[in-house]
């Protein structure tokens, strides 16, 4: 067995060489086992421009020779200046005035969490420190995050303190209404992804108007975790921006580096950074690899390359073909019970041969199913999720969907075969 202890996969499957990367490049990745397979998950959402990109590594390399390490604990260091810079007239400077570094989607909602607390706290509303998030929500696995995430995941046997959390449920805003009725006063943020990372479930229009309202009357901040759904992974280069009106803290990861850097910014509004301006106010969160010379010059080189490339063009194409592709996979996989997404963010669910859910075991086989048909997949609640890199040529996905086709097939017939034996 290899020496290393890999994340969210059981002993069994651990030192396989199937398993094991050893390089990938464009959309594929090749393996231990000498088998070069088609990526469907961008790298976990990460690799939106593909693997291997060379503009991006060699900005990596110059910065790394001529500056090795600077932080932004208690310092600044002019790389981390113009990438916030460049983050900002991305975002749209009339509403974001300041970023914060992090290292990872985690981290950055425990920054999120806590920058909220205290601005309240500031604003004389100390009472103010419960935080919401959504059932089946996804945050991370540091603690913060951890607590905010909405899937039982062991934060129990973990020893998660999840007392100042609250969770409703996607798109119920007789919830969420009788969760401020009770407690608005207390909340301090509302963390939401725009389109929810398990299961691929857009947040609704009215859901949105709602919690806009609600954030009018009682003064809390609104949190978009867009770690998965930014860098037109949705369409728009924010799924927020098509908000009636923009989010106070806005967060990025994955594809803010195309992958290659822990790297994540927290986007700040305007008026959260003068209450902090004003009152010569210094928030307690510092992490020692972010905002690096490395991690900047990653996020400028990916934001120019996205320019050059026009990424929101490449993403509404691959969607358009998305939406016609899935309909008819649907005529070839019976089993398939529901499509969920938009853009190149989708989630295709299926029913166990006897109508009832799949069981998360039958989801890793199903999985690996499509692996041996030669795709990576990720999975999903019940199926699988499909991210296809926004450089995918329609011949990548034809392939893909091809691969989920033959995997699925493969799966049922076993689960089939399986189930009649039993009987």
């Amino acid at each position: 067995m290899s020496a290393v202890w890999p994340s969210l996969l059981a002993p069994s499957r651990h030192g396989r060489d199937e398993l094991c990367a050893v390089s990938a490049q464009g959309v594929r990745v090749t393996f231990a086992d000498g088998r070069e397979l088609l990526c469907g998950s961008s790298g976990l959402w990460n690799t939106a421009l593909g693997y291997g990109n060379g503009v991006i590594a060699d900005a990596i390399a110059q910065a790394v020779r001529d500056a090795s390490y600077l932080s932004v604990f208690r310092y600044e260091n002019t790389y981390a200046r113009r990438a916030a810079e460049a983050l900002v007239d991305l975002c749209g400077s009339d509403h974001f005035g300041r970023v914060l570094f992090s290292t990872s989607g985690g981290a950055a909602n425990d920054l999120a969490m806590k920058l909220a607390r205290q601005l309240h706290a500031l604003r004389g509303e100390a009472q103010r420190t419960l935080v919401v998030g959504l059932r089946t929500s996804y945050h991370g696995l540091t603690f913060g995050g951890f607590a905010l995430s909405g899937g039982d995941m062991g934060q129990r046997m973990y020893g998660v303190d999840q007392r100042l959390i609250r969770h409703v449920s996607p798109n119920a805003v007789d919830e969420l209404d009788a969760l401020f009725a009770r407690q608005g006063g207390q909340i301090a943020a509302v963390v939401v992804e725009p389109v929810l990372g398990n299961g691929a479930v857009p947040l609704d229009e009215e859901f949105l108007a709602e919690l806009l309202r609600l954030r009018e009357q009682h003064g809390f901040l609104l949190v978009a975790d867009e770690v998965a759904t930014g860098f037109a992974r949705t369409g728009p280069y924010f799924a927020s921006s098509r908000w009636p009106r923009q989010p106070d803290l806005l967060i990025l990861s994955k594809a803010l580096t195309n992958g290659t850097c822990a790297a994540a910014a927290v986007l700040v509004a305007r008026g959260v950074d003068e209450a902090f301006t004003d009152a010569d106010a210094v928030f307690v969160h510092a992490e020692t690899q972010a905002g690096t010379p490395m991690t900047c010059a990653a996020i400028l080189a990916t934001l120019e390359e996205m320019r050059r490339l026009d990424a929101e063009a490449l993403s509404h194409r691959l969607s358009s073909r998305l939406d016609t592709e899935l309909k008819s996979l649907g005529d070839r996989l019976p089993q398939l019970t529901v499509t969920e997404g938009v853009g190149c963010f989708r989630y295709l669910g299926f029913g166990a041969p006897d109508g009832g859910p799949l069981t998360a075991e039958n989801v890793a086989d199903l999985v690996a199913a499509v692996r041996e048909a030669g795709a990576i997949v990720h999975p999903g609640p019940q199926g699988v999720q499909l991210i296809p890199a926004l450089t995918y040529t329609d011949e990548d996905l034809d392939e893909l969907l091809d691969c989920v086709a033959r995997g699925a097939e493969t799966f049922f017939a076993a689960l089939g075969t399986s189930a009649g034996g039993s009987r």
